[in-house]
């Protein structure tokens, strides 16, 4: 890799929360999407294939080549997401991979793909253990896809604190991406004085070392993006023009760095922005060589250029994380912080507590009878190991002679499997869109609650003690802003409780 050219890397986070309708698995109709049957459908002929095959034209419209986007930027594409393009839609499935290939040979060993958690979740506000099988799930995930061990994970909405970067470090990761509005302090190795750069004034061109707080001296490398660029892809219109594009990475170049990058939802280039991905082609073909730089990713880069400086986070202000869409901390995850799109005047967003509590109550009591089942030699071991039999079904036999204890019979392995699954749901009940928006009756709010009646529907199956009364107890303290729709109980009795039977 040369020195002498500064480095630009675009990364590009491709995500759709699980739209499978949990007792069918299939995805339902969503109006909203219109034209399309689904929203998975219409982003992808928005953009996930249109990056695969990206067209340049020349000035008469006339199109010069294809290119694969994924080739040319650093990216991360949800588990959920990419389960469902490798059954609906093979051939840009295997654009991607093949996209990661060609990275490798091009840079230095370095692919550009990166793993994600599993599940879209908020990381800092899952409880210990699913935070790390959340990732060891996303890595096993990666390794059955791709054929190598990620180097990153990308965090979901870069939602971090120290907790959960040591998870990535007990896990082997060797690098981070986050926002520049996450670092604390800075200051130079074996040096004492810490420099303030809470006010998003870190220097984003290099990379910075997080010390796991256990005193072992274990590390992570993180990398802050240019927040200016990333909002100016993200909310400013620069993908109208390449030349526009590269303008704000070279005006972003600060004169002490060899790095100029940026991370921005995926679906930017192309849904968000029509045509996104003819800029973002032409632009890494053409328009960023012309100006003297050179393409990369973070692996590469970090190769060449190993951190010198030590990073402490940002304490947040309700001391439980920080992430790139909420200023507040965590809030638009469990609170009425003000965060949300969609809403109209006079609405707020005090839902989000009780459908958070009471999600927790369903993991909490699945957790308790998942451990008291006492089938599996190690209960969470199985279950961290479970992901094989999600990225194989043809193997769940094998499985089961590994982590079952002996002598256990056809009921007992029908009975594990019950219980693995409903671990699965409780998961995937935490996709984080589902407190995003601007109402608990929202499409992304029913699609977990829809994971919560399949967990309760488990319950049953299962012979437990169903906490179901308690469980719509908590959602009805959920309003809703429309008068009409009530409360979150009502939402789940009307939109979710009718799926479960017609199963």
């Amino acid at each position: 890799m040369s020195k002498d050219k500064p480095a630009l890397i675009i990364h590009g986070h491709f995500y759709q929360p699980p739209r499978e309708n949990p007792w069918t698995g299939a995805v339902d109709p969503e109006p909203s999407a219109h034209p399309f049957p689904n929203w998975n459908e219409r982003i992808f002929q928005e953009c996930y294939r249109p990056n695969a095959f990206a067209e340049i034209l020349d000035e008469k419209g006339k199109v010069l080549k294809a290119v694969n986007n994924y080739s040319g930027v650093s990216f991360n594409i949800g588990p959920t997401l990419f389960s469902w393009l490798e059954k609906f839609h093979p051939d840009t499935y295997q654009r991607i991979l093949k996209a990661d290939q060609e990275s490798i040979r091009r840079r230095g060993g370095h692919g550009n793909a990166i793993a994600q958690a599993y599940v879209h979740a908020i990381l800092p506000l899952c409880n210990d253990r699913d935070r790390r099988t959340l990732v060891r799930w996303g890595m096993a995930e990666f390794q059955h896809r791709f054929g190598r061990s990620p180097e990153s994970l990308w965090l979901p909405e870069t939602a971090c604190n120290e907790e959960t970067l040591g998870v990535l470090i007990d896990e082997g990761l060797k690098f981070v991406i986050l926002s520049p509005s996450q670092a604390e302090r800075v200051r130079a190795d074996k040096q004492k004085d810490w420099l303030d750069v809470s006010k998003g004034t870190i220097d984003t061109g290099r990379p910075y070392r997080f010390l796991h707080r256990d005193g072992s001296d274990r590390s992570i490398v993180v990398f802050f993006y240019n927040d200016a660029v990333a909002k100016a892809i993200a909310f400013e219109g620069v993908l109208i023009s390449s030349r526009a594009l590269v303008d704000r990475f070279e005006k972003h170049l600060e004169a002490s760095s060899s790095l100029v990058s940026a991370a921005v939802d995926g679906e930017s280039c192309g849904h968000h922005f029509r045509y996104g991905e003819r800029c973002l082609a032409y632009a890494l073909e053409e328009e960023a060589p012309k100006r003297g730089f050179r393409i990369t990713n973070y692996g590469e880069f970090l190769e060449h250029n190993p951190p010198k400086v030590e990073l402490e986070l940002k304490k947040s202000p309700d001391g439980k994380g920080t992430a790139w869409s909420c200023p507040h901390g965590l809030g638009r995850w469990y609170t009425d912080c003000g965060c949300q799109v969609g809403g109209q005047e006079g609405w707020n967003q005090a839902w989000r507590g009780p459908l958070r509590e009471a999600l927790d109550l369903l993991r909490d009591k699945s957790a308790h009878f998942f451990q008291e089942a006492e089938l599996f030699i190690d209960p969470w071991k199985a279950r961290d190991r479970y992901v094989e039999v999600l990225l194989n079904p043809k193997t769940p036999q094998n499985f089961l002679e590994k982590h079952l204890k002996k002598n256990s019979g056809e009921r007992e392995r029908a009975k594990a499997l019950s219980h693995l699954e409903l671990q699965k749901d409780t998961l995937l009940m935490y996709s984080s869109c589902g407190w995003f928006f601007a109402d608990i009756s929202g499409l992304e709010s029913v699609l977990v609650m829809k994971f919560a009646g399949r967990v309760l529907d488990y319950f049953d199956e299962l012979g437990l003690k169903s906490p179901r009364k308690d469980f719509l107890e908590i959602l009805s303290r959920a309003q809703s802003n429309l008068p009409k729709t009530g409360n979150g109980a009502d939402v789940f009795r009307r939109l979710v409780e009718p799926l479960s039977k017609k199963k």
